[in-house]
């Protein structure tokens, strides 16, 4: 298997540049790849020490530099190491200006300013950990969007993850002999969504975690049977109650979050 580094350089935290190389980095088999992850760099002297690094431990570069000076001396560096040098947001800004007719700002971190859509993010992170398994029922009516499920359905890291977009997101457990809240029912404003999964899929997972905790004992938490039928149990609810299903069986959280996201930003809204 061939080895090789990767250098990821960026003015702001990282985040868009790691995106990108998680995206890309998926379609290569047959490879391992040494990251190193270069954050904040927006001065001479902070490149410098990133190009020497590169220079010991050679690999191609993507960046997110948006000083020219900056950007120059990075190219420059790579281009005297003969190794591949990529702005990888040249190309979208570039056509975005052009459609806009305006010229962009660059202005490192600007994603990451302390606007009114961070403070939102904010509160929504809140809401999630303050209504995370069944907590605060008596304000669920105050939620974006309701995840209902049996455990391990992935419910609480999906509402962070939503929670991250800015979407308000309560998340209710489904647990055999105990009722769901009232509040619940009665809820009118958030989108409820009912995730299941294949219970055969549901117990391995279910297992792996009680291995975690030392809990390995047999139970109806990861009997077959028990579990097959808690997760009919809950289909039968969602069925009922008109709730959006999504099996998350061989999904990722993201890709649960965005047809989540698509369904709220979409749903029919009540005339006011």
């Amino acid at each position: 298997m061939k080895a090789f580094h990767l250098h990821l350089v960026s003015d702001a935290t990282g985040e868009t540049i790691n995106s990108v190389a998680r995206a890309c980095l998926v379609q290569f088999e047959g490879v391992t790849i040494s990251e190193h992850l270069w954050p904040m760099v927006r001065t001479q002297r902070q490149l410098e020490k990133v190009l020497a690094a590169i220079e010991e431990d050679l690999g191609a570069v993507i960046f997110t530099l948006v000083d020219d000076k900056l950007r120059v001396m990075l190219q420059e560096g790579c281009r005297a190491l003969q190794i591949p040098c990529v702005p990888v947001l040249d190309p979208v800004i570039a056509v975005l200006a052009s459609f806009f007719g305006v010229q962009s700002r660059g202005q490192p971190g600007r994603q990451h300013v302390l606007d009114a859509e961070y403070f939102g993010r904010i509160d929504a992170m809140d809401f999630a950990l303050n209504h995370d398994d069944g907590q605060s029922t008596q304000d669920l009516d105050e939620a974006d969007v309701i995840l209902v499920g049996v455990s391990r359905t992935s419910k609480t890291p999906t509402c962070l993850y939503l929670a991250n977009r800015g979407v308000k997101a309560a998340n209710v457990p489904v647990v055999p002999g105990c009722p769901l809240s009232r509040e619940l029912f009665e809820a009118k404003r958030p989108l409820i969504v009912g995730l299941t999964k294949d219970p055969a899929r549901l117990v391995q997972v279910r297992r792996n975690r009680l291995r975690m905790l030392e809990q390995d004992q047999e139970t109806e938490y990861v009997d077959s049977v028990s579990v097959r039928a808690e997760v009919a149990t809950a289909r039968r609810l969602f069925a009922e109650h008109g709730w959006v299903v999504i099996d998350v069986t061989r999904r990722s959280i993201e890709e649960t979050a965005a047809e989540i996201m698509q369904l709220y930003t979409h749903r029919p809204r009540e005339a006011p």
